[in-house]
């Protein structure tokens, strides 16, 4: 039986909410895929708590080669000079992240991790590091005397959100099919891409550039979003399930023509199907769009995408889908069929 979860606050609005709160302790790590967020996040640390005259006073920022321990001390026990508090900022933190750190020796870092638990309340520490070691003793330090801010993809109600935000800073509104079009077609919710917030923004202001008018358009966003490979992959198994082979080979010769391998295709196809089948089939055991997205540990957009490419097809017609399929997968790594002309069978054969 299908039932409503309660998703997690993402670290975005925890971090907004907190800021205007001024509840943000002394100590905080800032993590997570999506490094725009944790940016965002010191600037408007700084903005609510530094005096914007005195920030070169008031604000510090070490890397690798500039901190060690007597200076990241230093910092932290300096006195603001005319604002509310000091903040000091610690970027890409190898200690955190279960590396070793220039500068800093074990009995360094066992130092640190006792001194994490008394910085002063004037001041604001914060750690940057992408993916931490959780099992760190400076890490759990940290959690336990600060807060852990850990920055992941954004749910698609917070991601068009933030479209809109992006949008009219640039000046520009737009429809929500158009952005949900957009969402669909940059890749952000593909695991095989690296495609992240700062991507997203980027393309958002060359769409913002190219546009003539106020309003994006679907055309503005395709003149400047080739699309991802997942995206073309639904559109190529879209095309050839409601019969347009023309439109599917169209499509094919397009992919193939940007560069990629036939065979990195056709692992793709199967990795669609298989994936349709695994949503199929869940589906008709009566699990719902989040209890599916929870299974498989898939983005519920995607499972949204599944839900709309197969319902021309029945369970037994995506398994038989997929044993084709592998069969030109096993043709072509025998030798049997060239990888071109295997794929081309197999679009002309379903």
């Amino acid at each position: 039986m299908a039932f409503a979860k309660k998703t997690a606050e993402h670290a975005l609005k925890t971090m907004a909410r907190d800021v205007k709160a001024g509840e943000i302790p002394p100590v905080i790590v800032l993590c997570g895929k999506e490094q725009y967020l944790v940016e965002w996040s010191i600037r408007l640390i700084l903005d609510k708590f530094v005096n914007p005259e005195t920030k070169v006073l008031d604000s510090v920022r070490f890397s690798d080669e500039s901190i060690s321990l007597e200076s990241l001390m230093e910092a932290c026990e300096t006195l603001s000079m005319f604002s509310e508090r000091r903040v000091v900022i610690v970027s890409d933190f190898t200690l955190l992240a279960g590396g070793q750190q220039k500068g800093f020796s074990e009995a360094d870092e066992a130092a640190l991790t006792e001194y994490v638990k008394s910085v002063p309340e004037g001041t604001v520490l914060i750690f940057t590091c992408e993916n931490p070691d959780k099992r760190k003793k400076l890490y759990k330090a940290c959690a336990a005397a600060g807060k852990i801010y850990e920055f992941d993809t954004l749910s698609e109600n917070d991601l068009v959100s933030f479209i809109i935000k992006q949008l009219k800073a640039e000046g520009k509104i737009s429809s929500q099919t158009v952005i949900l079009g957009l969402i669909a077609d940059c890749g952000y919710y593909n695991k095989e891409t690296d495609y992240t917030l700062y991507n997203l923004v980027n393309d958002l202001k060359k769409i913002a550039a190219y546009a003539d008018g106020p309003e994006i358009t679907m055309k503005d966003v395709a003149e400047v979003i080739s699309g991802s490979l997942e995206t073309y992959i639904f559109a190529l198994i879209d095309s050839i399930s409601s019969g347009h082979r023309g439109d599917a080979f169209k499509l094919f010769y397009n992919i193939l023509g940007s560069g990629e391998n036939s065979y990195r295709i056709l692992s793709m196809i199967a990795s669609q199907y298989e994936f349709m089948l695994d949503v199929k089939e869940l589906s008709e055991c009566g699990f719902g769009m989040e209890e599916i997205a929870k299974t498989l540990n898939a983005h519920i957009f995607r499972v949204k995408k599944a839900f709309q490419s197969m319902e021309k097809y029945t369970a037994a017609d995506l398994r038989s889908l997929l044993i084709r399929v592998y069969d030109v997968d096993r043709n072509i790594k025998s030798g049997l069929l060239e990888q071109n002309l295997a794929l081309e069978m197999l679009i002309a054969s379903i």
